[in-house]
């Protein structure tokens, strides 16, 4: 049931959820939390996908039909690199790609540009997080698929940055597409409910990145109902 997706396949907006290493995120809690994602997914005709252990890459990206994505590959080739995460094993996993440069799993940009280089040999779309408008011009001149704009200081609170830094978005959407415009932008850092995610798109942004909203609540269901109606 492995997923060949296009990012825009219904032109619609994109919710990416990071399921972390919480503990409602990974193993059968973590796929019944995707398998809620998926029924609102094709109930609603909307683009969610999830980002997820790499231990449960297989068992996901096999038994649903949301996109998933590894939460961090290495740039890494074929060779002596124990405990690294091989892009080629995260494509064989079944996986569409990455996030890169969480700013829980934070790379050097030598790191960041070898594994944005070795994901589109290989096909993988990439997310790379950025901080602020500096790091998403680097950012964009290595040209991944997406620049999920995230201030690490709102990352996990109640404020979305569409409302403590709306600037943040708009910036960074007028930059990044003069650098590429094929370029995605997405926000992420806060966002909880459906006025932030329709304050997001308004200024620009082409989609989310958000974890902790929809993993740790108690009704995750309710929730993305909530935000879809922000797209």
């Amino acid at each position: 049931m492995r997923v060949s997706w296009d990012i825009m396949s219904n032109g619609s907006p994109i919710i990416i959820v990071n399921l972390k290493a919480y503990e409602q995120g990974y193993g059968a809690d973590g796929f019944d939390l995707c398998k809620i994602m998926e029924e609102i997914s094709i109930e609603h005709n909307v683009n969610l996908a999830a980002a997820v252990s790499a231990i449960d890459l297989v068992d996901f990206s096999d038994n649903l039909k949301i996109p998933i994505f590894a939460q961090h590959v290495d740039g890494v080739n074929y060779g002596s690199h124990t405990g690294s995460i091989l892009p080629e094993a995260v494509r064989y996993s079944g996986a569409v790609g990455t996030l890169v440069n969480h700013a829980e799993c934070q790379m050097s940009w030598e790191e960041i540009e070898k594994t944005i280089n070795r994901c589109k040999e290989l096909g993988l779309l990439t997310v790379l997080c950025t901080a602020d408008l500096e790091s998403s011009e680097k950012g964009a001149h290595l040209n991944p698929d997406m620049i999920a704009v995230e201030p690490p200081e709102l990352i996990g609170g109640d404020i979305s940055v569409s409302t403590a830094k709306p600037e943040i978005i708009s910036d960074t959407v007028e930059l990044v597409k003069k650098i590429n415009s094929d370029i995605s932008v997405l926000c992420g850092a806060g966002v909880k409910n459906q006025t932030d995610v329709s304050k997001a798109i308004s200024l620009g942004s082409e989609g989310i990145l958000l974890a902790s909203g929809v993993v740790k609540s108690s009704e995750p269901r309710k929730v993305l109902l909530d935000l879809i109606q922000g797209l």
